[in-house]
């Protein structure tokens, strides 16, 4: 393989030299916050369900955050290959026209934008997200508390302020500015385990989908924070990758499958020890664009949260090579600095996402070719 690297996880790879990787072996999909760079994974997406998960029939979580989250709903819709397509083709051709004297559009008027494509874009269909007879989606926000309650010209910028020194401290101390917030459909529980973070899921239905949505990808500064979303606890609601950047979540086998039987202190010690003791679709099939899976938006530049930990025991992690990615246009993946390297370039932008939407086929050719003769010699430690 030239374009891909597989990842996998101390039991995950067990599995694999046990049995390669099947439909029916994946219990959740999770998808990154990370934006323009989710259009690198957009034909695994295709491949993935539009193809392979199809041939399996068991539930499956979809969890994601910011593009992710949109990756992921897109994912519930009907005949879901000519929506990923919409999706990569909307994405590609976003565009926010400067007012005379702008160096920048509006946060409100940003906000104003993609609400309007959210909503043009699941008009009459949200029905199908909700009910989707197989996949159980669950869209990750971060909901301010305190001084991040309301969005502030002054009170956000100084709560995000707090935000980033106590999560320099402690992960977990970050708690006390912002909370996990969960929307799940079907009133499916979650797919991993919530001792990490403070956490709060919520029912996702027709009146919050949009909301819960935009939220998941309102990135402070950038979009306004989202208020009164029907059903949740009142707050501002901000883009669900400052808790959880990459989705380095406690994905538990037995909380993935299912199981009906009640958690009790020997599960709660599984947790702790990462121990895989549910048969049954308990793999974590995780796309993604490079192969660390940082914790939250603030641990970017904290190197030492970037490794793997038990959370990803049974984790297989698709990834672009590094040396593949110096081949796109730019030499990087697509990213927000584009906007801003082309400005008013709007064809520009376009040819550049386009092109490496279009060189992204090689890396789902490459994940069909590995599951019809898997190769543990591709398979690196994650």
């Amino acid at each position: 393989m030239k374009a891909l690297r597989i990842y996998a996880g101390p039991k995950a790879r067990q599995h694999l030299e046990k049995n390669g990787l099947q439909p029916h072996d994946i219990g959740v999909v999770p998808a990154a916050a990370g934006g323009p760079k989710g259009l690198i994974l957009g034909a695994l997406d295709r491949f993935i369900f539009g193809q392979w998960l199809t041939q399996s029939t068991q539930a499956v979580h979809l969890v994601g955050a910011s593009i992710g989250a949109w990756r992921m709903a897109t994912a519930c819709l009907n005949e879901p290959l000519a929506a990923f397509n919409r999706l990569e083709h909307d994405y590609i051709h976003q565009h926010y026209a400067l007012q005379p004297g702008q160096k920048r559009p509006t946060a409100d008027f940003v906000s104003e934008q993609f609400a309007k494509s959210l909503a043009d874009f699941y008009a009459g269909r949200v029905a199908e997200v909700l009910v989707h007879p197989r996949y159980k989606l669950h869209i990750v926000t971060s909901r301010g508390r305190h001084l991040l309650g309301r969005e502030h010209k002054v009170a956000t910028p100084l709560g995000y302020l707090g935000a980033f020194l106590t999560n320099s401290l402690h992960r977990k101390a970050m708690g006390a500015w912002l909370e996990r917030v969960v929307f799940s459909s079907q009133n499916a529980r979650l797919p991993f385990a919530t001792t990490d973070y403070r956490t709060r899921q919520v029912a996702l239905s027709a009146a919050n989908f949009n909301l819960a949505l935009q939220a998941s990808c309102s990135i402070p500064f950038v979009l306004r924070s989202v208020h009164n979303i029907p059903g949740a606890p009142p707050g501002a609601y901000w883009d669900g990758g400052i808790t959880d950047y990459h989705l380095h979540l406690n994905y538990a086998s037995y909380l993935i499958a299912n199981s009906p039987r009640k958690i009790c202190k020997k599960d709660l010690n599984d947790l702790k020890f990462g121990l895989d003791q549910q048969p049954g679709a308990g793999l974590v099939l995780y796309p993604h664009f490079q192969q660390a899976v940082v914790p939250g938006w603030l641990d970017k530049g904290l190197k030492w949260r970037h490794k793997a930990t038990y959370f990803l025991d049974n984790t297989v992690l698709l990834a672009p090579d590094p040396s593949w990615v110096k081949t796109l246009p730019n030499g990087k993946l697509p990213d927000r600095n584009d906007f801003t390297h082309y400005g008013p370039d709007l064809p520009g932008r376009v040819k550049a996402w386009r092109a490496a939407a279009s060189q992204a086929e090689q890396l789902a050719d490459e994940y069909a070719e590995w599951l019809h003769k898997p190769d543990m010699s591709s398979v690196s430690a994650l």
